[in-house]
């Protein structure tokens, strides 16, 4: 019988292959940037810092014979506090209901025992698996061939795919791997959605992420962002967005105002510009510090920003 949605297959109206994907992996595999790639426009945040991903996003991926909802989840680590226990959490219960899990490595790094530790999670899915080895683009010390026999051994794969979301290579081919996994069922979004995220979290996400790429050490650890208010004046075209940027200690806001408020002033610039993209206006954008001490050890804090399940 040939596969439904094989070369020259012709699926009906309401025959879509359709269902949820999971990206799951050590921190830094290159997930986020993954999904962005997919979803063709920035719905995740970015940087090299681990906890970039605090929320388990959904992005949509739509084609004419299907509909694949991709999930994005915090990179697996070894828990310090609340926060890393609540993002470890979501990131497992994300594989225990997705028809396809996919296991992110980044291919520059040996495979390690942390990703031996999220194997055994993969391979505990009931859905299909595939193995992703990300960063094809960035040079090698040891040939891929070799990253690929020591990380095929980790479950067993339903296949394997080499890619970077970065260059755009063999993205689409990864794309159509885990749609050729997936059951014939209904489109379980509207067409045009690029993401289930709420507007208040991707511009709270958006915000964190400038913070991130600016400072360095504890900082990007201790800091959660909350949007206080949002409200759109037609007239002038002009959205004015609300937003406090929570840290531990008096010591870090003072880090992120920077001297002469240089350093939020830079965040707040270069945060608006995504801000504006998003949602297609001129931003005004009010940014506020404040300290919550120890907030990562508070259950209510980080419910409070919507971590790991959301809210």
């Amino acid at each position: 019988m040939a596969d439904a949605g094989g070369p020259g297959s012709r699926l009906s109206a309401d025959e879509v292959h359709s269902g949820f994907v999971a990206l799951v992996g050590r921190p830094n595999a290159g997930k986020s940037t993954l999904i962005n790639a997919l979803a063709g426009s920035k719905v995740a945040i970015v940087s090299d810092k681990p906890q970039t991903t605090r929320h388990r996003l959904r992005a949509i991926v739509d084609t004419e014979d299907a509909q694949v909802v991709f999930v994005d989840t915090p990179g697996l680590h070894k828990p310090l506090d609340a926060l890393g226990e609540q993002l470890n959490r979501s990131a497992l219960l994300a594989l225990s209901d997705v028809d396809v899990a996919c296991l992110v490595i980044d291919s520059t790094k040996p495979v390690g025992e942390g990703d031996k530790w999220v194997a055994r999670h993969v391979a505990a899915a009931k859905g299909a698996k595939v193995l992703v080895l990300t960063k094809a683009d960035l040079p090698y010390r040891i040939p891929i061939e070799r990253r690929i026999e020591s990380a095929r051994g980790l479950a067993e794969f339903d296949d394997i795919v080499v890619l970077s979301a970065l260059e755009d290579f063999n993205v689409a081919g990864f794309l159509s791997t885990v749609t050729r996994l997936l059951p014939l069922g209904p489109r379980y979004f509207p067409r045009e959605m690029a993401t289930d995220q709420s507007l208040e979290v991707m511009l709270a996400e958006f915000v964190r992420e400038k913070v991130l790429l600016r400072t360095r050490d504890e900082i990007p650890h201790s800091v959660g962002v909350s949007i206080e208010d949002v409200t759109h004046d037609d007239k002038n075209a002009m959205t004015t967005v609300v937003a406090v940027i929570y840290v531990e200690r008096d010591s870090q806001k003072g880090i992120i105002i920077g001297a002469g408020g240089e350093g939020i002033r830079s965040i707040g610039v270069e945060a608006r510009a995504d801000l504006e993209k998003l949602l297609g206006s001129k931003v005004f954008l009010d940014l506020q510090v404040r300290v919550k001490k120890d907030w990562r050890r508070d259950a209510s804090q980080i419910k409070r920003f919507g971590y790991g399940e959301g809210l």
